[in-house]
């Protein structure tokens, strides 16, 4: 029973250092710690453009009720 109670408690120990608990991400200097939370953040923002040029989404949707093309359609003369 004791051996198993080591085995669970050294086992949460592991997962709380995964998640953060026991080992800061982040400096504990607010200016460092500013400029870390910075960094991260725009590497996110350039991440999801990533991602939106991955799939095409900041392209311009072809996908509308009208009929267009991209071709010069009749001219209306006035003869």
């Amino acid at each position: 029973m004791k051996r198993k109670l080591l085995f669970l408690s050294a086992m949460a120990m592991l997962s709380f250092v995964n998640t953060g608990c026991m080992l800061n991400q982040y400096s504990s200097d607010p200016m460092v710690r500013m400029e870390q939370q910075l960094i991260d953040s725009e590497n996110l923002r350039h991440a999801h453009d990533e991602w939106r040029r991955f799939w095409m989404n900041d392209q311009p949707s072809h996908l509308t009720p009208y009929r267009i093309h991209g071709g010069v359609g009749p001219a209306s003369s006035s003869i």
